[in-house]
Order: C-alpha cells, then structure tokens, then sequence
C-alpha cells in the first residue's frame, strides 16, 4: 500500500478504539451513581470515576486528532490491563472472562498503534513532515 492509504488506515483505525474508549466515558457519565457503585463494590473509592471518565475521554480525543500517540496508547493500554485486573478477573465467570480477553485484545490494538505510529493524518504526523 501507500503512504496516503496506510495513513487513511491508521485514522480510521484510531477513530474506532477512540470510539469505545468515548462511548465507555459518556456511559459512565450518564450512569454515574451506578459506575461509582460499581466502583465501590470492587474496592475502589468512587472518587477515582472523574478520573477513569477523564482519561478514557481525553485520551480518545487525543486519537483521534493524533497527538502525543505514544504517550497516548501506552497510558490507555496500562489503562485497559488495570481495569481488566481489577473488574473482571473472576475467570469462572464467562461474561467476566469475555470482557477480560476484550480489554487484554483493545491493549494490544493500542500497543500496535504505538508501533505503527498515527500515520501522516495526525497532529503528530504533521510535524514529522515538516521536520
């Protein structure tokens, strides 16, 4: 392929892990009492929500625009392998175990942009070529 559609694959391919990463902060939003119970039920303070919404949010905001991507996959890849450990490692139970495989495959799509790098249609990709 070529330049210009590896780049357009890449844009896409940012914009659809930002997409599950936005819709999942907006839901949290939107069902804050029951997200902070839940929160709480695992052991977490549900003072620590603003946070996980703020970083699922911000983050996909970054991905798609394409700025600061390394930075920006690793902490939403450490993000997905700590809310897989701590919300659904109950293995014997198949939906838990489901969204443990879904966070582990999201991380490792991350991990993969990380190595790919946003491709020119990004803020990062611009200043690349005009270096």
């Amino acid at each position: 392929m070529d330049e210009t559609t590896d780049s357009s694959v890449l844009l896409v391919s940012r914009c659809l892990v930002a997409a599950l990463f936005l819709w999942s902060g907006i839901g949290q939003v939107t069902g804050y009492d029951e997200t902070a119970i839940f929160m709480t039920r695992h052991g977490l303070i549900g003072n620590l929500l603003p946070i996980a919404v703020f970083i699922e949010m911000a983050c996909a905001v970054l991905l798609v625009v394409g700025y600061r991507m390394r930075f920006t996959c690793l902490a939403l890849a450490g993000f997905c392998v700590v809310t897989a450990l701590l919300f659904h490692a109950n293995f014997t139970d198949k939906a838990q175990m489901f969204h443990f495989l879904k966070n582990a495959a999201v991380a490792g799509g991350l991990l993969a942009l990380y190595v790919s790098g946003p491709g020119r249609l990004s803020f990062d990709g611009l200043s690349e070529s005009n270096d």
